[in-house]
């Protein structure tokens, strides 16, 4: 694989204006047709659809190449899938660039999807982006990202010790209407999401004495904030871990103003408005905090509702004992993982999910758990 391969797109005329960085957009469509061709045989078409999606655009990558098992779906958006992955004879594997496309997409408050018949019979990777209503085909960038219009009661934490850049993402916030609140100290980083609840941090990959990932390992109210990452550098492992904690995206100095915005709109839409999760018989309707299975309302605590929402928010993800100690509970892990498991026992139970094979919340022995990916994208 790897070779020379016919290109066919196929876009209908009518196809709508979407709300997404078009550099971000085509990260993931060139790491989708490198992955194709990587997987194809020499001459073998690629082939790139859209069509609308409700109030989404899904945009598909398929190949005629060697396929994928059915049991390796759900684990192909991880960090790294070894040998065996995608090829059932072992040769190559899938790296960081799926893992990295899958973070892209949700962060424009997309999802991402693997589907294939089995070895030999190709594979088609899906994905979709959040459509911009009423934009008319041929519109400007400018105007139709101001036509979306940000949320402007928005408040956003922007930590970083450089004052120019302080000074740079304020005023960019500030004239389209966002509420920034800048700080140099990441010292004060708690007390600031205590005090001014922001709805989302841009963040300083490098600072004093500590980094970026660091905080978010470390400061537990950081845990259900969408957070973007601000960087000097591009590093694709940096953007993995960072993906991993649960970050929205990140964004490499240096930026424009509307691209700061466009991701800032972005990961807040992904946050106020997420769709429905639907597995099967499992519902989850974020917005009323209401879980049904095959209609029925299922009676969760607190903490439960919160455990299911993380795995469901980050579906086809392993998210470690660690990670969930950390985003449900809010403290770091102290090497016991029995809270985690004894609260997915109850999860399981109320749900109706059998723990010898489960459908919705899948053990990694030793690792963590998590769920497989949602009927629709």
């Amino acid at each position: 694989g790897g070779g020379r391969h016919p290109l066919y797109i196929d876009l209908p005329p009518d196809l709508p204006w979407v709300m997404a960085d078009e550099q971000r957009i085509v990260q993931v469509l060139n790491n989708l047709i490198f992955n194709a061709a990587t997987h194809s045989p020499e001459s073998s078409t690629i082939r790139v659809d859209a069509q609308r999606d409700g109030v989404h655009v899904a945009i598909s990558v398929s190949d005629e190449g060697r396929g994928i098992r059915p049991e390796v779906l759900p684990h192909l958006f991880r960090k790294y899938v070894g040998g065996d992955a995608e090829n059932p004879d072992g040769s190559g594997g899938v790296g960081l660039g799926l893992a990295i496309s899958k973070g892209l997409v949700e962060a424009h408050g997309g999802r991402i999807r693997a589907a294939s018949g089995g070895p030999g019979q190709g594979s088609r990777f899906m994905f979709t982006v959040p459509a911009v209503e009423g934009a008319a085909v041929g519109a400007a960038t400018d105007a139709t990202r101001n036509r979306a219009g940000p949320r402007t009661d928005a408040r956003v934490l922007v930590v970083d010790d450089d004052p120019h850049t302080l000074r740079y993402v304020r005023n960019a916030l500030a004239a389209v209407g966002y509420d920034p609140v800048v700080t140099g100290d990441p010292q004060d980083l708690s007390r600031l999401i205590r005090t001014k609840k922001p709805d989302l941090i841009l963040l300083d990959l490098m600072l004093p004495e500590i980094d970026g990932i660091e905080l978010m390992e470390r400061v537990p109210e950081l845990a259900d904030l969408p957070v973007i990452f601000i960087s000097g550098y591009r590093r694709d492992e940096t953007i993995a871990r960072a993906f991993e904690l649960g970050a929205s995206d990140y964004i490499v100095k240096p930026f424009s103003a509307t691209e700061l915005t466009a991701r800032v709109q972005a990961a807040l839409r992904r946050r106020t408005q997420p769709e429905p999760f639907v597995l099967e018989e499992l519902a989850i309707h974020y917005e009323h905090r209401q879980v049904t299975v095959a209609g029925r309302p299922v009676p969760l605590t607190a903490t439960e509702y919160e455990l299911l929402r993380v795995l469901s928010l980050n579906a086809g993800q392993v998210l470690t004992y660690d990670v969930l100690l950390r985003r449900v509970w809010g403290r770091p892990h102290s090497g016991n993982s029995e809270p985690v498991r004894t609260m997915v026992r109850s999860l399981r139970r109320k749900l109706g999910d059998d723990a010898a094979s489960p459908a919705y919340v899948v053990t990694r022995r030793g690792v963590g758990y998590l769920m497989p990916p949602p009927d629709d994208i």
